[in-house]
């Protein structure tokens, strides 16, 4: 009997670990649509949005800020979801920029990563999930 109240701890752990609201569940990012802004790095405080395409493509859009309305389709990105509450996205621009970023859906963190051929910075943030 004293395994008893372990294992109803025990269940309540792994279920509280495996517990993701309902409307942050994805299975795929094709048509999703994500905001986010990082706190540093080259440009911070500046709001993306990233439009990922049934196709494999991402449009990002530069929401505000002094590029405010610049935007372009880039052919691929790349998604992994790591669990229910973490996806790890990365993609190449035609510019020769690289985004890697880890998305949680649990708290809206963002953290990532930004480089070119020079530079690298590491990125800190929130996103939200729009569609």
């Amino acid at each position: 009997m004293r395994s008893l109240p372990l294992f109803v701890i025990l269940v309540a752990f792994v279920g509280a670990m495996g517990t993701v609201k309902e409307d942050q569940r994805m299975d795929s990012l094709a048509g999703k649509t994500i905001r986010w802004s990082f706190v540093d790095g080259p440009i911070p405080d500046v709001t993306f949005e990233h439009a990922f395409g049934e196709d494999g493509s991402v449009t990002w859009r530069i929401m505000d800020g002094e590029h405010k309305g610049a935007s372009r389709r880039e052919q691929r990105y790349a998604a992994v979801r790591v669990n229910e509450s973490t996806w790890a996205i990365s993609y190449l621009s035609a510019s020769g920029h690289t985004l890697t970023v880890v998305l949680n859906l649990d708290d809206h963190r963002a953290i990532g990563f930004g480089s070119d051929d020079k530079s690298w910075y590491p990125l800190t943030g929130s996103f939200e999930l729009l569609k």
